[in-house]
């Protein structure tokens, strides 16, 4: 599945935040997903 991860999901994964939800973060740890960032959130 493709998904586009938003600025918060992002940084929550990155920093290992509680606040980023078991299925988000199963969701972005399964290999078998293919994750996008927007250019405009690494500005």
């Amino acid at each position: 599945m493709k998904a586009l991860l938003d600025a918060h999901a992002l940084l929550w994964f990155l920093a290992g935040s509680s606040k980023l939800g078991a299925k988000a973060l199963a969701f972005i740890q399964d290999s078998g997903n293919t994750l996008f960032v927007s250019p405009a959130t690494l500005c």
